[in-house]
């Protein structure tokens, strides 16, 4: 079976959630018999960030304009049986349409920012993924969000068929490391500056640190900004490669969670980190938002934070207690959370839509 897919990035994770999530399921898919190409507009942002030479699973077309790669990109969707466009793409209007022509198989759109995707279409704007028709025209709207989401996709924007693929994590790359003394702390977090999660990760992590002087508490991450509010006990580290993720989890004492403002809102929205960190053996102390219980339990297997005392009440807890919350969300994400899982339950997906008309219902993924 052949897949293409018309994403933002694959080689570079730099400041985006979507590369690792590719890498991952790329791989997981190549076991499973597909052969897949990846198409990724060469923008000047990701070339100079790559920290990906070669897809494992998968072959990466970079190509610098939409015109100049129109006509490989036509081939390749005549051969495919699946066509997928993503959130981001910065061609994704030009590939949707094209594959409405020259793709005998099946379209799908996969929203990867679905929570952000629904907020900008209340506010009253298009997102430039998407043309007039919304997502009509695709066979199959694969979202990286379920619970509600799922409804308002078909409802707000004309998806025929909707079905979730969440994030996952492939054991083979996080997987519980030797500690490094550049990320050693009491409390740790991973992940790109952004506006929206600023009040969360000073409730819990800047406020804290503020009341507990003598502990030592790590960023790790890009985009952020002069102005943040940093202190003598926070340390920060630029922007970690992949590779690196597994020593940033395993060096210190708890790790943290902080959901985008829009994704905790819509919920049924993990964030990849949590998978990873959990995949790493990290005790991982998160904000709340609906649907959490179906992917981790509160109390058991993360720790719930919603304020900052919270969170200091986490880092007073005794090692015994963080070394069980360690081993049971590590035994849960290696059950249910990785790429492995993720690409067979895609698989299914697929292959259901191939075989059912437009229209007609699909099973649900087991």
């Amino acid at each position: 079976m052949r897949m293409v897919i018309f994403g933002l990035t694959v080689t570079s994770s730099w400041g985006n959630g979507h590369a690792t999530l590719w890498r991952g399921l790329i791989r997981a898919l190549a076991r499973l018999g597909w052969s897949i190409t990846f198409f990724e507009r060469d923008t000047p942002y990701y070339a100079g960030t790559r920290d990906l030479d070669q897809l494992d699973g998968g072959n990466v077309v970079i190509y610098p304009d939409w015109e100049d790669i129109r006509r490989v990109a036509e081939r390749a969707m005549k051969q495919a049986d699946v066509v997928v466009v993503t959130s981001y793409c910065p061609d994704a209007v030009e590939a949707s349409r094209l594959a409405q022509q020259a793709c005998r198989g099946l379209r799908v759109f996969y929203d990867l920012d679905t929570p952000v995707t629904l907020a900008r279409v209340e506010q009253g704007e298009r997102p430039p993924y998407f043309g007039p028709e919304g997502l009509a025209d695709y066979d199959l709207v694969l979202s990286y969000t379920g619970g509600p989401a799922i409804e308002a996709l078909k409802t707000v924007l004309g998806a025929r068929q909707v079905m979730p693929l969440y994030g996952h994590v492939d054991p083979d790359q996080h997987r519980p490391a030797e500690k490094r003394a550049e990320f050693a702390g009491d409390l740790s977090y991973l992940g790109t500056y952004a506006a929206d999660r600023q009040a969360g990760v000073e409730e819990l992590l800047v406020r804290p640190a503020a009341r507990l002087p003598d502990q030592r508490f790590i960023i790790g991450g890009a985009q952020y900004p002069q102005e943040f509010p940093w202190s003598d006990n926070i340390f920060f580290v630029r922007h970690l490669p992949p590779a690196d993720h597994p020593a940033f989890f395993s060096s210190s004492r708890l790790t943290l969670n902080v959901t985008r403002e829009a994704m905790a809102q819509k919920g049924w929205c993990p964030s990849g980190r949590l998978f990873e960190a959990a995949a790493c053996g990290a005790a991982i102390v998160t904000d709340a938002w609906p649907g959490l219980a179906e992917f981790f339990e509160p109390g058991r297997e993360v720790l719930l934070a919603r304020d900052t005392d919270d969170v200091v009440a986490a880092l007073q807890l005794p090692e015994f207690e963080l070394d069980g919350i360690r081993r049971r969300a590590r035994e849960r994400v290696l059950g249910e959370h990785t790429s492995a899982k993720r690409a067979a339950e895609l698989d299914k997906i697929l292959a259901d839509a191939l075989r059912n008309p437009v229209g007609e219902p699909m099973k649900e993924a087991v």
